[in-house]
C-alpha cells in the first residue's frame, strides 16, 4: 500500500497542469491517507516475520486485489458526480484488473486528471498481472504460465532466465514500458493530444480498453490510430516472458516456434479474414477495405481482451458479434495482459481431444499430449481439465444469479461473459454503444466478483472458499 500510493502522484500532477485546486487536494490527500493506511498496518506487523506458505500467498494475493480497488476507488467517489460507492469500487476494480468495463458516462466531461487515474490504473494493473502470472501464481501451483515448465524458461523452473523473481519482474516490466513509450509515441504521431496518447497507451499496453471519451476510438475515426492500436493490441497479447528471452537472446526464435503463438496468429488472422468477407458480403459496408478496417479493429480488440470499440458491433450480423466474444474467451497467450482462459489451455484441450478420438480407434496406441516437443505429465493435463470445468461452472452460477436478478439472457450471460474475462463491454443493455451503469448495484457487486475471479484464475479466489483452507 505505501508503494501504490506513490500512483497518485501521476494525477496529483496532471490536476497540477490544469491549476485545479481542488482536484489537487483530492489526489494529495488520497495519497496521504493510502500512505499511512500502509504504515500503519506496517509498523503494527513489523515484528512478525516468518516464510510465507502456499496458503499465505492465497491469501495475500486475493487481499491486494481487493484492497487496493478500495483505495483507488476512493477519489474516483469524491470527483466524479452522481457517483455511487458500488459504481466506484467497480470502475476501480474494472481498472486494476484490467476488464475495461465501465460504470460511468460522460468521459469527455470528467477532468483530465480523473481520467488519467482510471486509464494509470490499467497501466499498474498490467505490472500486476505480469508479476501475478510469471511469479506469484506458479509458485503457488496455479495459473496459466505453469503449464510450460517443461520448455520456458521462467520464474517458474530451476534454470530461470534471471535469478531471482525480483529480476525477473523488472526484466519484464522494462520490456512493459519499453513498448509503452512507442505506443504513446505512435499514438501522439497518429493525432492524438499527449493526455490522450499517454491515457490509452496506458489501456493499450494493459489491454483494459478504457477511453477518455464514451465514443471510445470512434472519437477520432482515423484508420491511422486504429492500425496503431490493433499493432500494439495485437503485441502485448502475446507473453511478455518471450519478448524478454528474444531481447536477451537477439533471436527471434522464442516468437516464430512457440506453439501458442503460432496458434494465437493464426486464429487472429483468420477471424479478420472471415469476419471481413461476412461484413462485405451482407453490404454492412460498401467497401472491402472499410470491411477489413472494422473487422481487424474489432477482432484484435476483442480477442486480446482490451475493448475498444470505433462502432456499435452489436447491431452487426448476430454472428459477428458471438464470434467477438467467443474469441475473447481463449485468444490471449499466457504470460500477458490479457484475459480469459489463454490460448495454451485451448491448444492443450483441442489435443486433449483429439488424442482422445485415436483412443478410440486405437485403444492400446502410446500418444502423449505434447506441448513445445515435450511430453506433459498427467497431473498437468488433469489441472487444465479441472480449471475448465470450474470456469464452465463459475460462468453458468454467476450468469444464473444476473439472470435471476432480472436481466434478459443475452444482457445477463454477456456481462458475466465480459467481466469473468476481462474483456469489457458485453451485449444487449451492456455492448458497446452503453456502459454496465444502467445495471443494479446487486449486478455490478456479481460482475465485481467475476472480475476477481477470472484475474485471479478463479482457484486462487475459490480457494479461500473451501473448508480446509481455514483448518489448522
Amino acid at each position: 500500500m505505501v508503494a501504490f500510493s506513490a500512483a497518485f502522484w501521476v494525477p496529483m500532477a496532471w490536476a497540477w497542469f490544469e491549476d485545479a485546486e481542488h482536484l489537487l487536494h483530492v489526489w494529495s490527500g488520497c495519497f496521504a491517507f493510502t500512505a499511512a493506511s500502509g504504515a500503519v498496518l506496517w509498523w503494527y506487523t513489523r515484528r512478525y516475520r516468518r516464510e510465507m506458505k502456499a496458503r499465505d500467498g492465497f491469501l495475500l494475493v486475493n487481499l491486494v486485489w481487493l484492497v487496493l480497488p478500495a483505495y483507488s476507488a476512493v477519489p474516483l467517489w469524491l470527483t466524479v458526480p452522481d457517483i455511487t460507492v458500488t459504481k466506484a469500487y467497480f470502475e476501480a476494480m474494472s481498472a486494476l484488473t484490467a476488464t475495461g468495463a465501465t460504470a460511468l458516462s460522460g468521459l469527455d466531461t470528467l477532468p483530465v486528471s480523473v481520467n488519467v487515474w482510471r486509464c494509470f490504473l490499467q497501466l499498474i494493473g498490467g505490472l500486476g498481472i505480469m508479476l501475478l502470472v510469471v511469479a506469484v501464481l506458479p509458485l503457488l501451483g496455479l495459473g496459466g504460465m505453469q503449464l510450460y515448465k517443461a520448455e520456458t524458461p521462467g520464474p517458474m523452473k530451476d534454470d530461470k532466465f534471471t535469478p531471482r523473481i525480483a529480476e525477473t519482474a523488472r526484466g519484464l516490466w522494462s520490456v512493459y514500458f519499453g513498448f509503452g513509450v512507442a505506443c504513446m509515441l505512435a499514438y501522439r504521431w497518429g493525432g492524438m493530444s499527449w493526455a490522450d496518447a499517454f491515457m490509452h497507451m496506458c489501456t493499450t499496453m494493459g489491454l483494459g480498453g478504457f477511453s477518455s471519451h464514451d465514443a471510445s476510438f470512434g472519437y477520432w475515426n482515423s484508420p491511422t490510430l486504429e492500425a496503431i492500436s490493433v499493432v500494439f493490441m495485437a503485441l502485448a497479447g502475446i507473453s511478455f516472458v518471450r519478448y524478454f528471452m528474444v531481447i536477451r537472446g537477439r533471436t527471434l526464435r522464442p516468437l516464430v516456434r512457440d506453439r501458442e503463438i503460432q496458434m494465437y496468429v493464426g486464429v487472429l488472422a483468420a477471424s479478420i479474414t472471415l469476419l471481413t468477407l461476412m461484413l462485405a458480403a451482407q453490404g454492412v459496408y460498401p467497401t472491402v477495405a472499410e470491411a477489413f478496417r472494422a473487422s481487424a479493429f474489432h477482432v484484435v480488440s476483442v480477442a486480446t481482451t482490451t475493448g475498444y470499440a470505433s462502432t456499435d458491433y452489436s447491431l452487426w450480423p448476430v454472428f459477428a458479434p458471438v464470434l467477438l466474444m467467443f474469441l475473447g474467451c481463449f485468444a490471449s497467450c499466457a504470460g500477458s495482459t490479457g484475459g480469459g482462459i489463454k490460448m495454451v489451455r485451448m491448444v492443450l484441450l483441442i489435443k486433449q481431444a483429439r488424442r482422445e478420438l485415436v483412443r478410440i480407434v486405437h485403444p492400446r496406441v502410446v500418444n502423449p499430449v505434447t506441448l513445445g516437443r515435450q511430453v506433459l505429465p498427467g497431473h498437468v493435463m488433469n489441472a487444465v481439465l479441472g480449471f475448465m470445468l470450474i470456469y464452465g461452472a463459475a460462468t453458468m452460477g454467476l450468469t444464473l444469479l444476473m439472470l435471476f436478478s432480472g436481466l434478459d439472457i443475452v444482457t445477463a450471460f454477456s456481462a458475466v461473459v465480459a467481466t469473468v474475462n476481462n474483456i469489457g463491454p458485453g451485449l444487449g443493455a451492456v455492448g458497446p454503444a452503453s456502459n454496465f451503469g444502467v445495471l443494479t448495484d446487486f449486478q455490478l457487486w456479481v460482475c465485481t466478483f467475476a472480475m476477481l475471479l477470472g484475474r485471479l484464475e478463479l482457484l486462487t479466489v475459490l480457494v479461500l472458499f473451501t473448508g480446509a483452507f481455514w483448518r489448522r
